[in-house]
């Protein structure tokens, strides 16, 4: 039995609803029950009987009757499609057609995987259509159903606009693969004309509300120009409203008076005067500004604050207590008085994002102001209103923003304003940040006392050399140290990667990073104090990625191995030193710090003929060239004259990498070392790291980057580090990893210095005699 079918794609696996007219419930079943097939067979063209075999296709569907029901002209059946069907030798008896039928098998040609990718594929766009449309509820819990992709195309199928002969394609087509490909395609198709008919629909729209606005803003003017006609002695209701919102607002009553003096000016104005859109202005700011705190009493809970901090930030644990404390000292105050920090650190060690969890820990409103390049005193006090243009300075706007009168404001990058002719922004910042008297600060602008007591200033800096002293010593001063390698990889880790995946639309089944990877990228890849370098590189990797999962999305997800980086992020950029086995006489390891982290560096030393003179190689600052000069006046004192000629010699001192600007105290203890190494001819072992700073009395004196010196060890293979006794104390900043694998010892003294690395005991006094090789020998201590 062949039942007609027009416009519909009937796929295998699929229900579906059938009228069928000319035959009641009896008969069907009947014919059903003995075992005759049924197949719906698609139409060229729709056409009334009588009908012929030039009329259908050949390729159909067969049929299984799950359900028979009587309606009006006919039968509704519900059937499952069981298979495809090729039909041939077709007969017409008037009132139904019936025909040869071959059974043909629904080729499978792609495996679970694949169908399960088409299927979430097809689900996507789908819903995306959808979410266009009204009244898609049901659907869309209907679409997200189906596991099947023969039942969701066919279902899918009947709300799209496509032609018979596309549908019928999808029937005649046996591969499964080749099929749902043709069907994808009909869908891009289908998304992309409804994308243009949403786009013209909207531009229609947006004209034809421009054209009723504009109407009805020449209906208001008109009758506005008609109320002014008819009574000019009425007023103006904008006039009215200034008085009433100035005397309902929460002004203190001295604020009050001012501003409706102002109030009573602006009333007396026509509105071609010149002074009336300036009065105006200005009574709009006036009233836009936050005068009063919320009634409830804020609560600082430090368990949350704790919570965000940890949240938003890895590491930074001192920098974070530090915060905690000033909060809990807020919290006891009570009066919840603004507060001024200052954050001092590298570029990208999220100084300004710390600003941004302090607001979300305090639950407060959220404002930043960037102070870098700022060269004019206006831009913090505004203009006096006799200047044409004049705006409020950018403080009070600010707090117009904001909303609250208890913001966080964050200052950014305070060390960076300039002096100009114009004034000095720095200077205008001192009444803002003083908590004794920006409770009365005055805008130029504004011309009254305005309370900035209720704001928590957090401001910025990279370095506190160009921050002027007296407005240094209103800021409580908080250090952010530079990432060490192991805290960069934990940020990356929970942070930076999570974050670069989602401005690039990629997932974690996309791409994966090894974390072999993540620590060559840190070491290699980048050289800064904090992570905006290691984002970048992060980010480069997630671009590469996105290439390749659209050109090989069967390959996900793709892992990137340490080994890819050279293609990827092309040749390193940065280069670290690394621990000799066994350096010669007169070559020792030293430590340095630098803004972007710690470096060990080689001292080295040699004699040539001369009459006794120094010299210093390497680009050396003054203090650091000081310093060679009172470790060979050291060394010269300790051991006696007769055993080196110093005056039939010259001495010279180099410090590899000569491009790089070197100074500093604390290389005293390795110049001195390198020195004694070379007269003695003993070898210092090329494992040992020292920095300290050394005095003219042998004394060595603490130095500071202590932290980041030892990484540095650590990571450059040094099993030995020498450090000052007075730096013992900041030994608990190191991480334990360092410390458990570095054998740190103090020193206190030239002496001791010597002894741990030249092996020699030499006696507290002024000068040794060594009167013959015995006597040397004595101040060796046994191996």
């Amino acid at each position: 039995m062949i039942i007609p079918i027009y416009d519909l794609a009937l796929l295998p696996n699929m229900h579906y609803v059938l009228k069928i007219k000319n035959i009641n419930k009896e008969e069907l079943h009947d014919r059903v029950e003995n075992g005759e097939k049924i197949v719906a067979l698609p139409m060229k063209n729709k056409k009334l009987p009588p009908l012929n075999a030039q009329d259908f296709y050949k390729i159909g569907a067969l049929l299984h009757v799950d359900e028979i029901k009587n309606v009006s002209d006919g039968v509704s059946v519900s059937i499952v499609v069981v298979n495809f069907a090729q039909v041939s030798n077709l007969e017409y008896d008037g009132s139904h057609l019936t025909g040869e039928v071959k059974i043909i098998e629904d080729n499978i040609d792609i495996d679970s995987t694949e169908q399960n990718e088409m299927l979430n594929y097809i689900k996507n766009i789908s819903n995306d259509l959808a979410s266009r449309m009204t009244n898609v509820d049901e659907v869309l819990k209907m679409l997200n159903e189906f596991n099947d992709l023969n039942k969701l195309m066919g279902f899918v199928t009947q709300g799209m606009n496509i032609s018979s002969t596309e549908k019928y394609k999808l029937m005649e087509t046996i591969s499964l693969k080749e099929r749902t490909l043709i069907f994808i395609d009909y869908l891009l198709r289908f998304k992309e004309a409804l994308q243009v008919q949403i786009e013209l629909a909207e531009h229609f729209s947006e004209k034809a509300n421009k054209n009723y606005r504009e109407a009805a803003l020449r209906e208001q003017l008109r009758i506005i120009q008609e109320e002014l006609n008819e009574n000019q002695t009425s007023g103006d209701k904008k006039k009215k409203d200034y008085r009433t919102r100035v005397e309902e607002s929460a002004m203190p009553d001295d604020i009050k008076s001012a501003v409706l003096e102002e109030v009573d000016k602006f009333e007396s104005q026509q509105p071609s005067s010149a002074d009336y859109n300036v009065i105006r202005n200005y009574l709009d700011f006036v009233l836009d500004l936050p005068w009063s705190a919320d009634d409830e009493d804020e609560n600082i809970s430090i368990t949350e604050a704790r919570r965000v901090l940890n949240e938003n930030h890895y590491g930074l644990n001192k920098v974070k207590e530090r915060i905690i404390q000033h909060l809990a000292v807020m919290q006891l105050r009570k009066n919840k008085k603004g507060s001024i920090l200052l954050l001092v650190g590298p570029p990208g060690t999220g100084k300004t994002s710390l600003g941004k969890s302090i607001a979300e820990a305090l639950n407060r409103e959220y404002v930043r102001i960037s102070l870098g390049g700022v060269r004019d005193e206006a831009q913090i006090r505004g203009h006096r209103r006799t200047y044409v243009g004049a705006l409020p300075g950018r403080i009070l706007k600010a707090m117009k923003d904001a909303g609250t009168v208890n913001p966080v404001m964050v200052l950014d990058e305070v060390d960076k304003l300039m002096v100009a002719y114009s004034g000095d922004p720095a200077s205008a910042l001192l009444e803002v940040l003083d908590p004794e008297q920006n409770n009365t600060f005055t805008d130029n602008y504004l011309d009254l006392p305005y309370d900035l007591s209720n704001v928590f200033f957090v401001t910025t800096a990279n370095s506190i050399e160009n921050i002027p002293a007296p407005l240094l010593d209103r800021m409580e001063v908080i250090h952010i140290s530079s990432y060490t390698a192991t805290e960069k990889f934990h940020i990356a880790k929970e942070h930076l990667i999570r974050k670069s995946l989602d401005e690039h639309g990629l997932t974690k089944e996309d791409i994966q990073i090894e974390d072999e990877t993540l620590k060559k990228i840190i070491a290699e890849y980048t050289m800064e104090a904090g992570v905006r370098g290691l984002k970048k590189q992060i980010d480069t990797l997630s671009r590469v990625t996105a290439e390749k999962v659209i050109e090989n999305a069967d390959e996900r997800p793709f892992i990137i191995k340490p080994d890819d980086l050279a293609d990827m992020l092309g040749s390193k950029i940065s280069r670290h030193e690394i621990a000799q086995e066994q350096n010669p006489p007169g070559v020792v390891t030293g430590l340095a710090w630098t803004p972007v982290g710690g470096e060990i560096l080689f001292i080295e030393a040699t004699d040539i003929p001369g009459k006794g003179g120094i010299t210093l190689t390497g680009k050396l600052g003054d203090v650091m060239q000081e310093s060679a000069k009172i470790a060979l006046s050291l060394l010269k004192s300790r051991l006696p004259v007769n055993a080196v000629s110093f005056k039939d010699k010259d001495i010279h001192i180099h410090v590899p990498s000569g491009a790089v600007p070197k100074d500093g105290p604390s290389a005293g203890i390795a110049l001195f070392s390198s020195l004694a190494s070379l007269v003695t001819g003993i070898p210092v072992n090329g494992k040992i790291a020292m920095t300290g700073e050394v005095s003219l009395r042998g004394v060595v004196m603490p130095i500071g980057g202590l932290k980041e010196k030892l990484i540095a060890a650590h990571r450059a293979g040094i099993t030995k580090a020498l450090i000052p006794v007075d730096n013992e104390i900041d030994l608990k900043e190191v991480p334990d990893e360092v410390k458990a694998d570095l054998e740190i010892t103090p020193v206190e003294t030239i002496e001791d210095v010597l002894r741990e690395t030249l092996n020699i005991r030499l006696p507290k006094i002024d000068a040794v005699s060594w009167a013959n090789q015995d006597d040397k020998n004595k101040y060796f201590l046994p191996k």
